[in-house]
């Protein structure tokens, strides 16, 4: 089945090359601040087997005169209004970096408790748990100046160095980025007393990024609990060779999983 040509789906959701014959989909969740394009060309790349679907929020790209997102079920319900039918019809996994972990997290939450329905894999890369306590005590960053929202940027890295010296593209990008931040970091949950989904779970990070608590996501899952450092800081997934290892092992995982789900 391809992707119904509806509105809604096609506002959400970025898919570069739809393949109906694939055996199951990964759905990726932005960075803060972050469009579609970036995950949606993953669906060039990887194989017959896995039809990409890269979500795409508002006030970005093809949705920039929409307003943000001001709460993490907002992005929630959107989502879930947009996938559920594509969800229903065959395996899926998750994939989400920073803000994305997040959003990945919370969809998968939603999935579960309401439609019974979890993923093969979960992906998450370069995030703390939310429940975590590294998480909880860390800085809001949404409420910063510009000027000090900027220095802040440059030392995590992964912002172009054209962008940053461009005043007028930042006056763009700026807003979604805090629009983002500020979800996030108003975002609450508790840790769970039992997991809540039996699906392998892998945490990405940058081996040069701030330390993040990955061991605390293993309290959602009872299925496998896999740690990857790779080279580079917080936006190591945009280095090529990163990205091949990093879609080299989603694919052969997703895969796997699929197997196993049959």
């Amino acid at each position: 089945m391809e992707l119904p040509a509806t509105k809604g789906i096609e506002k959400v959701i970025s898919c570069f090359r739809k393949r109906p014959d694939a055996v199951a989909r990964l759905i990726c969740f932005p960075w803060a601040g972050g469009g579609s394009i970036h995950y949606a060309r993953w669906g060039n790349v990887l194989n017959c087997s896995v039809e990409v679907l890269a979500v795409r929020l508002p006030g970005r790209e093809s949705r920039s005169k929409e307003p943000f997102h001001q709460s993490m079920q907002q992005v929630v319900d959107e989502v879930i209004a947009a996938l559920l039918p594509l969800l229903k019809e065959k395996p899926f996994a998750l994939f989400g970096h920073s803000f994305g972990a997040y959003t990945s997290f919370a969809v998968a939450d939603a999935l579960k408790r309401v439609h019974n329905l979890e993923p093969t894999h979960i992906f998450l890369s370069g995030a703390s748990a939310p429940y975590s306590e590294m998480r909880i005590k860390a800085p809001k960053r949404s409420d910063l100046s510009d000027e000090d929202f900027l220095q802040w940027m440059i030392s995590i890295g992964g912002t172009p160095p054209e962008l940053l010296a461009n005043p007028e593209v930042l006056k763009l990008f700026l807003p979604a980025l805090k629009a983002d931040l500020h979800v996030v970091e108003n975002y609450r949950c508790n840790k769970p007393e039992h997991p809540f989904l039996s699906s392998p779970l892998t945490c990405f990070d940058g081996k040069c990024d701030i330390p993040h608590d990955l061991q605390a996501w293993k309290s959602i899952t009872s299925g496998d609990f896999t740690i990857r450092m790779l080279d580079g800081a917080h936006f190591y997934l945009k280095d090529s060779g990163n990205e091949k290892i990093l879609l080299d092992y989603i694919t052969k995982q997703v895969e796997t999983s699929e197997m196993d789900y049959l």
